[in-house]
C-alpha cells in the first residue's frame, strides 16, 4: 500500500515538473508614443528558436537586434529558419523616410519600413515590449498592430563637453541613451573660453595649451568671494577617438554635428595662438565661466586658422552640418582694433554687429565649398543672416521666427523649455545648477512650432533640441540626474503628435520607463513622486491646494509641523487656511510606504495676501511660473536660487506694482527682497519708490534708495511710513521698481540691460 502510495506521489511530482508555467508579456509602454498603437488578443514567444529573416540592406539592423538579445537578456537566437521568426521587410510605398509598422503576432514578428532609420525605430519599440530585465529563456511579448513616424525630422540632444570633459565611454553611454529614445542628432559641443576638446594636428599648440585651464571655479559664479580649486582640468578627444564615436551613433541612426565656436567663446585657442586675437596679447585659458572680451580678430591669418581646422573637421563628421557657434561675442575689443575699424569701412559694413555678420558669411562660405551647411544660435541674424544658414534659437522663439520668415531652416532650443542645465525641482536639496527652474511638466509640454508662423512658415522648423551646458556638471552621474527624465520627456514632444500627447498617460509611462533607466545604471532624477503645492484665493477665503502627477497614489499631510505618516491624515480636497501654517506632506503607496521626499511649505498671512495685484509689464515668461499673485502669496522663494515659481523675473523693463486693498487697512510696514546675481545679468534694483492712497484722498510719494551690496539677496524694508498726523488708513499701494539699467563693463553681460527678480511682498 506504502509502495503504491509513493509511486502515485511520484507521478504526481513528474507531471508538476513537467508543466510549464507560460511567460505572460508586459503592457506596452513605449515612449515615445507611437502614431497608432492596436493590441491583439495573441503573445509572440521570443526564444532560443527564434530566426532573425532579413534582406541585405537591413543586415546590420538584424544584427544588432540580435546582439542586443544576447547582451542584455543573454538570449542566443536560432541560426536555423523556422517558424517562430522576426521579419525585416522593406516597402518604399511608406512615406516618412523614420516611419516603420510593427506587427507582432503569435509566430511572427513583422518590421517594414522604407529605410534603415525607421527599422532601427521600429526595433527601439520591439524593445520597450520586452521585459526591464531577465535571462529567462523564453520571453512572452504583447500582440500588436503599431504604425508609427516622428512629427519632426530633428530631433536633438546636445552635451558641451568644453566646460567639462567626459570620457569615450559616456559619450557612447550618452548616444545609446539618445537612440533608446529615437533621437536622431547629438549636437558635440568641442570648442570654448574653458577648453578645446578635439585633437586638430595642424595646430599643436589647441592640444598642448588650449585642452587644459590651470584651475577651475569651485561653487557658483555669483557667490562672492570667487574661490577656485587651483588644480590643472583638461582633456581632449584624439581624432581616432572622434572617428570611433561617429560611427558607434552612425551604427545608432544619430548624426553627430560638431560645434566649433567663432568668433566668440575662443578664448582657450587664443591662449594658445595669441595672435588670433585683437591685442595680440597672451591670455589664459578660462577658469572660470561666462562671456569674455578675447574673441577671434577678423584678419586674414585668423581665417585661415579657422578654415585649416574645417579642412580637417569636415573629413571627421560625415553629417550635413557644422555649427559655429555665433553667440555671446562681445564686441569691446573690436571697437578698439584699428583693424577692425578699418575692415567695417573697407566693406561698408554699418558696425561691429555687421563685422561679425560678415565674419560668419564668410566662414559659412568655406564651409559650403566643403559640402556642409551652417548652424549657428541666433545672434548670427544681428547684423545679417548669412545666406544658407540654419538658425537654433535658444532666447526665446523670436530668432525662430525671424529665420523662418526669411526661410532659413531652424531648430528651436529656447532655455525656457530646453535647457536641462537648471533646476528640475523647487527641493532645497537639489544639486547645485546654473539657476532657471524647468520642470518635466514644461518640457513636454513644449510645442517646437511657434505660433506666429504661417503654415508655410512652420515648414522651415526642423525639429527641436536639450541642451546640456556643464559649468556646474562636472561627472557623467551628474550628466544622468540632469538630462533624465526630462529629455524623455523632449523625445516625446518632437516624436509624438500633438494630439497623441498626454501628460497624465506619459507619466505613466515613465514610471515604468525609469525601472529600464536603473537597469541601465542611468542616475536619473526621480521627481515624480513629488508634491506641488498652490495658495487658491475664493472671494478671500483662503484654502491650500496639494496634487502630484501621480494619480494612483496618496497623499497624506499634517498642519502641526510633524512629519507626514501613513496614518496622517489623506488629501483629499484643499483646506482652509486661516492662520500662520506649516504644511507637510508626501506620497504614500498602497502598502503605507512613503514615496519619494516630504514637501514642506510655509505660509505667512500677511495683509498683501489675497488681495488684487495688477502689474504695468508681465514677467519673462521663463520666470513667470507663478504668475503675479506670486508676489502676495504669502510663500516666499528660495534663499539660493531664482527660479522656482515664487521668484517673477523681469527682463529689461521698468516695473510697477499695484495693490488695492478692498478694504480700508491700516499698514506699519512693506518688505520684499531682490535677487542679485550679477553672474546671470541679475542685478537688484537702485531705487525703490512707493505711492500710498491714503482712505483721506491724499498720496505719499516715497522714494528710497537701495544698499548696494554683494549679497546674493538684497532686502528692501519699509516701516512707519504714514505720518501719525494723517490718523489715516490705505486704498492702494503702487510700488515702482526702475530697471538697475545697463551692466557696467567687465561685467557678465556688459551693454545689455539687467534682469529684475522680485520675491514675496510682505506687507503688515
Amino acid at each position: 500500500m506504502r509502495v503504491q502510495l509513493y509511486i502515485k506521489l511520484l507521478f504526481i511530482l513528474f507531471l508538476f515538473g513537467c508543466t510549464k508555467i507560460a511567460p505572460k508579456p508586459i503592457a506596452p509602454n513605449i515612449i515615445p508614443k507611437p502614431l497608432i498603437q492596436k493590441l491583439n488578443n495573441t503573445t509572440f514567444i521570443l526564444d532560443e528558436k527564434t530566426f532573425i529573416e532579413s534582406n541585405l540592406k537591413f543586415k546590420k539592423i538584424a544584427f544588432f537586434l540580435s546582439t542586443y538579445f544576447e547582451e542584455k537578456h543573454q538570449l542566443k537566437l536560432s541560426t536555423i529558419k523556422n517558424k517562430n521568426t522576426i521579419v525585416f521587410e522593406q516597402d518604399l510605398s511608406i512615406e516618412n523616410d523614420e516611419g516603420y509598422l510593427l506587427k507582432v503576432s503569435s509566430n511572427k514578428i513583422l518590421i517594414t519600413s522604407k529605410t534603415v532609420k525607421g527599422a532601427f525605430y521600429a526595433v527601439q519599440s520591439l524593445i520597450q515590449l520586452l521585459p526591464v530585465k531577465t535571462n529567462a529563456k523564453t520571453i512572452a511579448i504583447q500582440g500588436l498592430e503599431i504604425k508609427d513616424s516622428p512629427e519632426f525630422k530633428y530631433r536633438g540632444m546636445h552635451l558641451d563637453v568644453a566646460r567639462h570633459f567626459f570620457s569615450v565611454n559616456f559619450i557612447k553611454k550618452y548616444i545609446d541613451l539618445m537612440s533608446m529614445l529615437k533621437m536622431n542628432t547629438f549636437h558635440w559641443h568641442l570648442t570654448e573660453d574653458q577648453g578645446w576638446r578635439i585633437e586638430i594636428k595642424k595646430y599643436p599648440k589647441l592640444q598642448e595649451i588650449a585642452a587644459y585651464r590651470d584651475e577651475t571655479l569651485v561653487g557658483h559664479y555669483s557667490e562672492q568671494p570667487q574661490k577656485f580649486d587651483g588644480k590643472k582640468y583638461g582633456g581632449y578627444y584624439t581624432q581616432k577617438e572622434i572617428k570611433e564615436i561617429v560611427a558607434y551613433a552612425t551604427e545608432r541612426q544619430i548624426t553627430v554635428i560638431p560645434e566649433i565656436e567663432m568668433p566668440g567663446h575662443s578664448q582657450a585657442a587664443i591662449a594658445a595662438y595669441p595672435e588670433l586675437g585683437c591685442t595680440g596679447e597672451q591670455v589664459k585659458v578660462a577658469a572660470k565661466w561666462g562671456v569674455f572680451d578675447n574673441i577671434y580678430c577678423p584678419k586674414e591669418n585668423t581665417f585661415k586658422f579657422l578654415e585649416d581646422i574645417i579642412d580637417e573637421v569636415v573629413t571627421l563628421f560625415p553629417g550635413k552640418y557644422i555649427h559655429i557657434g555665433g553667440d555671446e561675442a562681445p564686441k569691446t575689443n573690436w571697437k578698439k582694433c584699428t583693424h577692425c575699424q578699418q575692415l567695417i569701412k573697407k566693406e561698408g559694413l554699418k558696425d561691429e554687429n555687421g563685422l561679425q555678420s560678415y565674419f560668419i558669411t564668410r566662414m559659412e562660405k568655406y564651409i559650403n565649398s566643403k559640402g556642409k551647411q551652417i548652424i549657428g544660435w541666433d545672434e548670427i541674424l544681428e547684423g545679417g543672416l548669412a545666406p544658407n544658414a540654419t538658425v537654433m534659437s535658444w532666447r526665446g522663439t523670436a530668432g525662430a521666427v525671424e529665420a523662418a520668415k526669411q526661410k532659413h531652416n531652424v531648430i528651436l532650443t529656447p532655455a525656457s523649455h530646453c535647457y536641462f542645465d537648471h533646476y528640475q525641482s523647487d527641493n532645497e536639496n537639489e544639486p547645485l545648477a546654473i539657476g532657471g527652474f524647468l520642470p518635466l511638466e514644461k518640457v513636454y509640454s513644449f510645442q517646437p512650432i511657434p505660433e506666429e508662423l504661417t503654415e508655410e512658415e512652420a515648414k522651415y522648423v526642423l525639429g527641436a533640441q536639450g541642451n546640456v551646458w556643464t559649468e556646474y556638471i562636472t561627472t557623467p552621474e551628474k550628466v544622468e540626474y540632469m538630462v533624465f527624465p526630462r529629455a524623455v520627456a523632449l523625445a516625446e514632444a518632437v516624436w509624438s503628435t500633438s494630439e497623441n500627447k498626454n501628460y497624465d498617460n506619459f507619466i505613466k509611462r515613465l514610471e515604468f520607463f525609469n525601472k529600464r533607466l536603473k537597469s541601465l545604471d542611468v542616475n536619473y532624477a526621480n521627481h515624480l513622486y513629488e508634491i506641488k503645492g498652490e495658495l487658491i484665493n475664493l472671494d478671500k477665503q483662503l484654502s491650500y491646494r496639494l496634487e502630484t502627477s501621480i494619480k494612483d497614489k496618496e497623499i497624506r499631510f499634517t498642519t502641526d509641523d510633524s512629519e507626514p505618516k501613513s496614518t496622517s491624515p489623506v488629501y483629499n480636497n484643499p483646506f482652509k487656511i486661516n492662520a500662520l501654517k506649516t504644511i507637510k506632506a508626501a506620497i504614500f503607496d498602497k502598502n503605507g510606504n512613503q514615496l519619494g521626499q516630504v514637501f514642506e511649505q510655509k505660509i505667512t498671512l500677511h495683509k498683501g495676501v489675497g488681495e488684487k495685484i495688477t502689474l504695468n509689464t508681465p514677467p519673462n515668461e521663463a520666470y513667470n511660473a507663478g504668475g503675479k499673485q506670486a508676489l502676495i502669496n504669502g510663500i516666499s522663494g528660495s534663499s539660493s536660487r531664482y527660479g522656482d515659481k515664487e521668484w517673477l523675473g523681469f527682463s529689461e523693463k521698468d516695473v510697477e506694482i499695484t495693490i488695492d486693498f478692498d478694504k480700508q487697512t491700516k499698514l506699519n510696514s512693506i518688505a520684499t527682497r531682490f535677487y542679485n546675481g550679477n553672474g546671470q545679468w541679475i542685478y537688484a534694483p537702485k531705487e525703490v519708490n512707493l505711492e500710498i492712497k491714503l482712505t483721506n484722498g491724499k498720496t505719499i510719494s516715497l522714494k528710497n534708495k537701495v544698499k548696494r551690496t554683494d549679497s546674493l539677496l538684497v532686502n528692501f524694508s519699509l516701516k512707519d511710513f504714514i505720518p501719525e498726523s494723517e490718523n489715516s488708513k490705505v486704498d492702494q499701494i503702487k510700488i515702482i521698481i526702475p530697471n538697475y539699467g545697463i551692466i557696467p563693463e567687465n561685467k557678465q553681460g556688459a551693454g545689455h540691460k539687467a534682469w529684475t527678480f522680485i520675491d514675496e511682498i510682505i506687507i503688515n
